[in-house]
C-alpha cells in the first residue's frame, strides 16, 4: 500500500514528524506558503488563529495536489485557535481524498485540542486522528503514532 504524509511546519514541529513518517515508509510532500508568519510566537498565533478560525486558505509554492497513486494519506498540522492550519486548509480545498484511508496527525503548543478533535471527526468521521503536544520538544510523542497507525 502506498503512503503519503502531507504536512506544513512553521515552527519544526511539523518536521520532526514527517522525519519519522519517512522512517515508517511513508513519502513526504511538504507545504510551503508564498509568506512567513511572524518569529514572535505571539504575533504568529494572533494572526495564524484568526485566519485559520475564518477558515482563510493561504497561497502554496507549488503544491502538487495529485495524489492518485496513493492509498493512504496523512495530513499533518498545526493546529491554530482549535484548527487546521490555513495552508492545510488549502490542502484539503484542492486535494480529492476521497476512497483515500485519511489520518490526521496534529501539533498543539499547549493543551489536548478537543475542539480541534471534534472539528475533525465532524467533516472527516472515518479518518484517524491523533494530537501530539510539541514533539520537536518531547520526542517521546512520536512513539505514539506508530500506535495510532
Amino acid at each position: 500500500m502506498s503512503k503519503l504524509f502531507i504536512y506544513y511546519s512553521n515552527s519544526g514541529n511539523g518536521d520532526v514528524v514527517a522525519s519519522k513518517m519517512k522512517d515508517l515508509g511513508y513519502d513526504i510532500r511538504k507545504v510551503l506558503t508564498n509568506y512567513k508568519l511572524s518569529k514572535n510566537l505571539f504575533l504568529a498565533c494572533i494572526k495564524g488563529g484568526f485566519h485559520a478560525t475564518i477558515k482563510k486558505k493561504a497561497k502554496l509554492n507549488n503544491y502538487n495536489n495529485d495524489v492518485t497513486n496513493y492509498d493512504e494519506i496523512c495530513i499533518g498540522s498545526p493546529i491554530w485557535n482549535g484548527r487546521f492550519s490555513c495552508p492545510i486548509n488549502t490542502v484539503l480545498k484542492n486535494t480529492n481524498l476521497e476512497n483515500k484511508l485519511l489520518t490526521f496527525i496534529l501539533y498543539s503548543g499547549g493543551g489536548e485540542a478537543k475542539k480541534a478533535y471534534q472539528r475533525i471527526l465532524k467533516e472527516y468521521p472515518t479518518a484517524k486522528i491523533i494530537i501530539l503536544k510539541q514533539p520537536k520538544s518531547n520526542l517521546g510523542e512520536l512513539d505514539r503514532i506508530e500506535e495510532l497507525l
